[in-house]
């Protein structure tokens, strides 16, 4: 599984490394937060270790878990309370403070996977409609021959789950449920966002969508056939002008 490890200090990050890899994860090491969305592999935690010189806020981290659902984890200064539970609100799923326990640490990073598992992105199949190539191992999408892009846990769920019922309209609270499960903090406000955010990523034109489909006041769904769907709407359409 694979952590992806924010840690601007070169001596924590070694310490903290071997305590990931302890725990049974993967790390990779990044030293500036612009460098999260790099890599082929999607993470599996993300483990923040910051300072007060680089410091990471709570809106940081409420953003962070607007667009992903991988456990959040935050090692800080102890002292401040509210902050911690300020961080804890907004999304973290666990925060240390230093000093710290690497075997507790250890043993909670554990406790919170066995929380969290669920089936793996890399176990899904990968999905090819219309041309349209979704790629669970990697979190990717691709449109013809163009290049891959990566999606966010949340891009990724909503597109899966489309894909996987082409042409059936899946009602809007549905896909609530499907992206963040039950009892999860999504809404069909969200799901609005999530569906533009994607038009942007795949469709050649997001404004006239020719895969992601709109049924007005129900839902949304996947159009296996764009070009058939094209013609019959340009067909229909000359119909109604002769009549």
């Amino acid at each position: 599984m694979l952590t992806l490890l924010f840690s601007p200090d070169a001596d924590e990050a070694a310490v903290l490394t071997l305590i990931l890899q302890r725990a049974g994860f993967e790390v990779r090491l990044v030293t500036e937060l612009d460098q999260l969305s790099q890599g082929d592999r999607p993470a599996e935690l993300f483990f923040f270790a910051f300072t007060t010189e680089k410091a990471i806020t709570s809106e940081f981290i409420s953003q962070l878990r607007l667009e992903n659902q991988a456990p959040i984890v935050l090692l800080m200064e102890a002292g401040d309370e509210s902050a911690q539970i300020d961080f804890i609100e907004a999304g973290a799923d666990l925060v240390f403070s230093r000093p710290y326990s690497p075997k507790f640490m250890v043993a909670q990073l554990r406790a919170l996977m066995r929380r969290s598992s669920g089936l793996p992105y890399f176990s899904l199949p990968a999905l090819s409609q219309a041309g349209i190539t979704l790629d669970p191992s990697k979190r990717s999408v691709q449109v013809g021959k163009q290049a891959a892009t990566r999606l966010t846990q949340l891009e990724f769920r909503l597109l899966y789950a489309l894909m996987t019922h082409p042409g059936r309209i899946i009602p809007s609270e549905n896909l609530v449920e499907y992206v963040w499960g039950y009892g999860g903090e999504g809404s069909q406000g969200l799901v609005r966002g999530l569906i533009s955010r994607l038009r942007g990523k795949i469709e050649p034109d997001p404004s006239n969508p020719r895969y992601i489909m709109t049924d007005a006041g129900i839902g949304y769904y996947f159009e296996p056939e764009p070009d058939q769907q094209r013609m019959f709407s340009k067909t229909e359409k000359s119909a109604s002008e002769v009549s």
